[in-house]
């Protein structure tokens, strides 16, 4: 292939993963503003809120190591044909999940759904990570296309929650999961469009030099080790903060907001995702993604450190990404410093990606499934966090003690695990 054709097909490449990276945001951020739903039919129990959160997320355990084998066997493009294909029966079981009068079997397919659904995320994210990366030649340039990514997924993320929220208004036991079944329609249509797009197109494998002529084991790698462990975390942090939160403002004690409300705020949390994104996009091109993770990581830890001590009865208006323009929400001072989070949590899965796959050559699409099966801490870490919120009486704040260590973690990924010790 000459070198304007490697081009052309290049940015192919590059506009149907940013695709793909949006269709993840979109199906994983379904699960938790889902889960209001179930919430409210099992006592207000915010375990069984995160339940459907944590099987998305629990197919990545099951299936990363399998997709990166799938990579490494057919490539990007088939790959990610066969993931788009599971997430339409995925999103396909949660919407026969609705037609059942028991609320437990109701339940249990629902939860069946999110975790077929999120066999698919998984497998999308094993190639569309690599890909970008490798396609930017690694470094802050692979780094750039990743921040770019990211964008479309926090924009796919915002929309989500905004749309189940809009639908299911204030929530009784008499809501029905069926009551977003618009929401579910626009997912199966886009996995449906995005079959047919992706078996037509070509979508060429990066090419990727060999270490020592072989292909050796991330897990030699102590930074892709220490790398992996952050993702585990960073994910965690990430879908934690505005989950809870958003449980948080539905059981205020005083000012409680409805589903639709609270649902705006923890959308806003994604929009800020987006903003921090794109321009995170331009600086992690002039700076080292090793800086950018300590700074944001640091700053994080403020915000969050602050929000927990804070009394509650500290009210402030904020502005929410709501019916996609800026409304004013009245919300405690916590929840606005959670949001702003998200500025910070934006630019940290590129980074730590873009750190913990340097040097590994030809080992990176192992790599890359390894990194998957390790995204299960979005389903984990959460669960965790509102299990101490129903343990504490709903002590939502003592909660965020899981992802202020995990962002600790970060900070000292980003100084110290992420230097590559190896020789080679």
């Amino acid at each position: 292939m000459n070198a304007q054709k490697q081009k052309n097909a290049n940015v192919v490449a590059i506009i149907t993963m940013f695709f793909l990276f949006g269709m993840v945001g979109f199906v994983t951020n379904l699960a938790a503003p889902a889960g209001t739903i179930w919430m409210s039919k099992y006592e207000g129990s915010n375990t069984i809120g995160m339940l459907g959160n944590f099987m998305n997320f629990f197919a990545y355990l099951v299936m990363g190591i399998p997709a990166g084998m799938l990579l490494q066997k057919i490539g990007y493009k088939k790959t990610a044909l066969i993931a788009v294909v599971v997430g339409f029966f995925g999103i396909g079981i949660q919407f026969l999940s609705g037609k059942f009068a028991s609320d437990n079997v109701g339940l249990t397919v629902y939860l069946i759904g999110a975790f077929v659904a999120g066999l698919c995320v998984c497998m999308l994210n094993t190639v569309v990570n690599p890909m970008l990366n490798e396609i930017g030649g690694g470094g802050k340039k692979g780094n750039t296309l990743l921040q770019w990514g990211s964008s479309l997924n926090s924009l796919f993320g915002t929309i989500a929650p905004v749309l189940v929220g809009a639908l299911i208004g204030s929530v009784t036991k008499n809501t029905a999961f069926s009551d977003i079944n618009l929401v579910l329609y626009i997912a199966m249509g886009i996995f449906a469009l995005s079959a047919i797009i992706l078996y037509f197109i070509h979508i060429p494998d990066p090419n990727v030099e060999k270490i020592d002529g072989r292909v050796r084991s991330p897990w030699k790698f102590r930074h892709f080790v220490l790398g992996a462990i952050g993702i585990f975390v960073y994910v965690g942090v990430e879908v934690g903060i505005p989950g809870t939160m958003k449980f948080f403002l539905e059981n205020l004690k005083n000012g409680a907001l409805d589903p639709s409300a609270a649902g705006t705020v923890a959308a806003t949390y994604w929009f800020l995702m987006l903003i921090g994104r794109l321009a995170g996009a331009g600086i992690a091109a002039k700076v080292s993604g090793r800086a950018l993770l300590a700074a944001v990581a640091s700053a994080a830890i403020i915000l969050v450190g602050v929000a927990m001590i804070l009394p509650q009865s500290i009210i402030v208006s904020m502005p929410v990404f709501s019916n996609f323009k800026f409304a004013m929400q009245t919300v405690p001072i916590n929840a606005l410093l959670f949001v702003l989070v998200g500025l910070c949590t934006s630019v940290m899965w590129g980074g730590i990606f873009n750190l913990a796959v340097e040097g590994l050559g030809a080992s990176v699409k192992k790599a890359s499934g390894i990194f998957m099966m390790m995204v299960v801490g979005g389903g984990i870490l959460p669960l965790l966090q509102n299990g101490i919120v129903d343990w504490s009486g709903k002590n939502y704040m003592l909660s965020y003690i899981v992802p202020l260590l995990g962002l600790a973690y970060l900070l000292f990924y980003a100084l110290i695990g992420s230097k590559n010790v190896n020789k080679q």
